[in-house]
């Protein structure tokens, strides 16, 4: 009994939800798009649309071109945490699940009799069946192998709605077939040192020494990998977190001076929330800035070091600073804003450290805005994210610009992140959506029952066949139960 993990991937996750809430959008070309403008990148693909070679990091205007049926839909990051949590109650029902290393998947431990590749199959099977019953366009592939590394691999292996089992005499050779990129944790960066250290296939890397692994990867790192590939379960290595930060590409409406600065003002004030709240409070000893422009190589990334902080108004005052040389540049004339418009902005907390390993500040304006600071967030977190906001934000507030991203690593905190504005409209955005799906159904049965009726007075009912046992057989077909909605009051 080698099998420990099973491995639940979503297969193009944010564009299966798109088409679970869409019958329109089913078998259809979908890419999702964090902003609707052909210059951003394709965040997702549904499968349809991977057939044209259209992948997540694909230029919307390419693959436009490479599709001119593809359909572009905004991305609405909310709902797909809320679908997140109804699969994972979902997999749930058939086996306890581990912690989710992104929205799209999550690793299953097997204990006892599940071990053994029957009893694991049929689990996997049960989670394919319980998701199908509940939802109508999402699918899921499932790895099982002797630990989550290979588990993860396997269900790359064969997708949509596939199912590897890899077993410790299938090693190594059944990962042969592979190519060094579709190994977890093997980038482009990591390709490359491992050609130049004369390893340039699965095969290879699988016979590889453990020695010469770690002077590819020139860490210790290099002997995890070759234990991993032998099925071994490594534990993870606790790291401490380096930066946290944010990005945007603008929307087109925002590529002016007044709304670059104002979205990087909105990004900053996120990213200090999320300084303060995540691991129990962090500090920041620093502070970077890029900003990229339509049509000019050149960025502006300045960067600035202070001694640790992690108030909003005192970093609101260091971004000001910061971006005070690229207003003095638009006013001289050195830059023409309209030329060469802003296109995407980032802002990122770098040197961060436990807000616990300090003692309490002395002084005394510091205080004062730590306690503004204090004051905002508990407005905040009891009636929604920038309920309350510092005026140089609107321009972003009012254009919804910014909003809650789902980054590949971890699970955002929607308390923390999510806007109380945009909350509300896609609430309502869904209700709506809710309410047209209902009444599609209740259309398409009533129009059924009517053709049953019709038929059942045309031709004589035959008397009812029993079955061998003597019991008269039925069939039951299940109904879908809609999910809750929220209770806005539209009068739906």
């Amino acid at each position: 009994m080698t099998l420990r993990c099973l491995f639940v991937d979503f297969n193009s996750y944010f564009a299966s939800v798109e088409q679970e809430d869409d019958v329109d959008l089913r078998g259809r070309p979908v890419a999702v798009a964090p902003v609707m403008t052909d210059s951003t990148c394709c965040i997702a693909a549904s499968i349809e649309a991977k057939q044209f070679g259209i992948r997540t990091g694909t230029l919307v205007r390419e693959a436009r071109d490479r599709c001119p049926e593809l359909v572009v839909v905004p991305a609405r990051p909310a709902r797909y945490l809320q679908a997140h949590t109804q699969l994972m109650a979902a997999i749930a029902d058939c086996i306890p699940h581990g912690t989710p290393g992104s929205i799209d998947e999550v690793p299953c431990w097997l204990i006892g009799r599940e071990r053994q590749r029957d009893n694991a199959i049929a689990i996997a099977r049960s989670i394919k069946r319980r998701i199908a019953d509940e939802f109508a366009a999402i699918r899921c592939s499932i790895g099982i192998a002797p630990n989550q590394f290979l588990a993860k691999t396997a269900s790359d292996m064969q997708k949509p709605d596939g199912l590897v089992v890899l077993e410790q005499h299938d090693l190594p050779h059944a990962l042969h077939a592979l190519e060094l990129r579709d190994l977890c944790g093997i980038g482009a960066s990591m390709e490359a040192r491992l050609l130049a250290a004369g390893i340039d296939s699965v095969e290879e890397l699988c016979a590889a020494p453990k020695d010469r692994l770690r002077a590819a990867w020139g860490s210790v790192d290099g002997e995890r990998f070759w234990m991993q590939l032998r099925g071994i379960e490594v534990p993870d290595r606790k790291t401490q977190r380096g930066s946290i930060g944010h990005s945007h590409v603008l929307d087109p409406k925002l590529r002016t001076l007044e709304g670059m600065r104002a979205v990087l003002f909105k990004l900053l004030a996120k990213a200090a929330m999320r300084l303060r709240h995540e691991d129990g409070g962090y500090l920041a000893r620093g502070l970077q800035l890029h900003v990229r422009f339509v049509g000019l190589d050149d960025r502006f990334s300045p960067s600035v070091e202070f001694a640790p902080i992690d108030d909003t108004p005192s970093l609101l005052h260091q971004l000001a600073k910061m971006l005070a040389p690229l207003e003095r540049a638009a006013a001289s004339g050195r830059w023409n804003a309209r030329r060469n418009p802003p296109l995407s902005v980032a802002a990122t907390l770098v040197g961060i450290e436990l807000r616990s390993a300090r003692s309490g500040e002395l002084i005394a304006a510091t205080r004062r805005r730590k306690s503004v600071t204090a004051v905002l967030d508990k407005v905040n977190r009891h009636f929604g994210n920038n309920a309350l906001f510092v005026a140089s934000m609107k321009t972003a507030i009012d254009h919804d610009a910014a909003p809650m991203r789902i980054p590949f690593s971890h699970l955002p905190d929607a308390a923390l992140e999510e806007d109380v504005q945009t909350k509300a409209h896609a609430h309502a955005e869904e209700l709506v959506r809710l309410r047209e799906r209902q009444f599609k159904v209740l259309a398409e049965t009533a129009h059924k029952q009517a053709q049953t009726h019709k038929q059942g007075q045309a031709k004589p009912q035959a008397p009812a066949t029993s079955s061998p046992s003597g019991a008269t057989p039925r069939i039951r077909v299940p109904v879908r139960a809609a999910p809750p909605s929220p209770q806005l009051g539209l009068g739906f």
